[in-house]
């Protein structure tokens, strides 16, 4: 055997094969649109429709493990619980068999017009739409010419004894199948990848029944560590998303290796019922073990929750993303009490916007980036209940009201508009930490007792600005005016302070550029909070 051709032609096919997976979803996932979290959000209430959704969402992106990595991050910021994850993780399952019926249909002799054809749409055609459909063709060319190579580069295998014994012994210790299966997994971090292999060898004659389907109970344990390596920097509930997922498929495989007899048996009486080809056979065998899996565990997510936080200890600080006071039927029974709880949402608006403006200070003081994670769902949490409270607020315009509470109203919405500015500003702040660790930047003492001294002015600002709208009161507005003046003065200190520094050679000019960045962030924030206290003054005048 020419080993060398062999190894570069299956790793070159790999490769491409590889490529035109995640080249063919980001396709379909641009052409349908960049709303998957807000399908993930909306359709996921009970488990059955989670799995829907997982199917739907996995067959877009054309990837389980996409899925899963969404799942993760979508539950890291708070947007969905454990149970709901679980159920979508299930459909993902189902849905990544798609790819394993794709390469069962025989079509690899069209796929070089098919990839000629999407090349034209990818480089002559200038609308968005088409080039997104030449994405989706060139990458399903690809998968079939990536399959071809790989299967050339292994048919020398099927004369060579010792990989003869190996798919024997899979067949006679199918334990050996489910750990290779899983190990291979790992290594290309693709199950479409893996199976469309196996399906390969099989369809070659280089492995046989017994032994090829404990290799597919491991390609499906193996796909879930890139939702493991996902989850690791994320919260306690992503870790236990991704800790469900490899429950899942670890359950499903216990299951079917008690019953692979019965399971051979059963690909055996399908193949002659359907008249299956080998590569379809492995297919449905696919699809059997993911539908089987979800249909037994379905019932049981209850459990699987239960047993993820077992593995996952810890406190998971979550933000509750969701409106909490808005009742929409509210608005035509009285709309002064829908007015007073539209107000309230605003004010737990500011809440998560000091919460996330303190976020950022502990994360320049510790870089530790739970920090950066819980800014991250804050913002995200301030951004849709500003959705969900302006459309409330819109609906309630229609209704008769009051000349306060008309005043109310009006006020609500610019203190919406402040509030999501601040947390424009505390994402901007921790970007800049970022990237004063990222290129090793340190600031002096000086500069960080100066920088806290501006923080620490700056919350206490914010913090009174919202009990203001909260109490309405112009006592604590009146007060919020004060420590204004206290932060442009502060600035202005730091400002000279800052330069002098410079002047002495005292610190880098990089260091500067983010520390005079940072003041000016904190800055823009305490002008906000002072927006928000001119509406409670009934000043006019707001800093855009």
């Amino acid at each position: 055997m020419d080993w060398q051709t062999m190894i570069f032609q299956f790793l070159g096919g790999l490769g491409l094969f590889l490529f035109a997976i995640k080249y063919m979803g980001d396709g379909l996932q641009k052409a349908a649109g960049d709303r998957l979290r807000e399908i993930l959000d909306r359709f996921t209430t009970n488990p059955v429709m989670g799995v829907l959704v997982g199917i739907v969402v996995t067959v877009l992106i054309h990837s389980s493990s996409g899925t899963t990595v969404i799942i993760v991050g979508v539950v890291s910021a708070g947007f969905m619980t454990l149970r709901q994850a679980i159920g979508v993780i299930m459909g993902a399952n189902i849905g990544t068999t798609v790819t394993a019926f794709i390469i069962g249909f025989d079509v690899g002799a069209y796929s070089y017009p098919i990839m000629a054809l999407g090349a034209v749409l990818l480089f002559f055609f200038k609308q968005n739409r088409i080039q997104n459909i030449g994405q989706i063709l060139f990458g399903f060319a690809g998968l079939f010419i990536g399959l071809e190579m790989m299967g050339d580069g292994m048919k020398p295998l099927r004369n060579w004894e010792a990989f003869v014994e190996l798919t024997v012994n899979f067949s006679e210790h199918p334990t050996l199948g489910v750990i290779a299966g899983t190990v291979f997994t790992l290594i290309v971090q693709s199950s479409s990848a893996a199976v469309g292999i196996l399906q390969g060898l099989y369809s070659e004659g280089l492995i046989p029944l017994g032994g090829a389907l404990p290799v597919l109970f491991g390609d499906n344990i193996g796909t879930t560590i890139t939702a493991v390596l996902a989850s690791l920097a994320a919260s306690v509930a992503a870790r236990r998303a991704a800790a469900a997922h490899v429950l899942f498929n670890v359950i499903g495989t216990i299951i079917f290796m008690i019953f692979l007899p019965v399971f051979i048996n059963y690909i055996e009486w399908i193949t002659v019922a359907l008249g299956l080809e080998e590569k379809m056979q492995i297919a449905f065998a696919h699809g059997t073990f993911n539908v089987v899996n979800t249909l037994i565990q379905l019932p049981l997510i209850g459990l699987l929750a239960y047993l993820a936080t077992k593995l996952v200890r810890g406190e998971d600080a979550m933000v509750e993303y969701s409106a909490k006071y808005i009742d929409k039927s509210l608005i035509g029974q009285s709309s002064s009490i829908a007015l007073g709880q539209a107000k309230e949402e605003v004010v737990r608006m500011g809440e998560f916007a000091v919460s996330g403006l303190q976020e950022s200070m502990d994360y320049l003081l510790t870089s530790e980036n739970k920090h950066v994670n819980m800014t991250i769902q804050l913002e995200e949490a301030i951004n849709n209940v500003e959705r969900v409270t302006t459309d409330y607020l819109f609906q309630l315009s229609k209704e008769s009201l009051s000349e306060n509470d008309s005043r109310l109203h009006h006020s609500l919405f610019q203190n919406i508009r402040d509030i999501e500015r601040v947390g424009d500003h505390f994402e901007k702040l921790v970007e800049l930490i970022q990237a004063k660790d990222a290129n090793h930047v340190n600031f002096s003492e000086e500069a960080m007792q100066e920088l806290m001294e501006m923080y620490d002015l700056v919350v206490d600002t914010v913090s009174l600005a919202v009990l203001a709208l909260d109490k309405q009161s112009k006592d604590f507005a009146r007060e919020v005016l004060s420590k204004e003046d206290r932060i442009d003065e502060l600035e202005r200190v730091l400002h000279k302070g800052h330069i002098l520094r410079l002047n002495q050679g005292e610190c880098s000019g990089q260091a500067g550029i983010i520390y005079a960045d940072i003041i000016s962030n904190l800055e823009r924030v305490g002008d906000h909070a002072v927006n928000i206290a001119e509406t409670i003054l009934e000043n006019k005048h707001y800093v855009m």
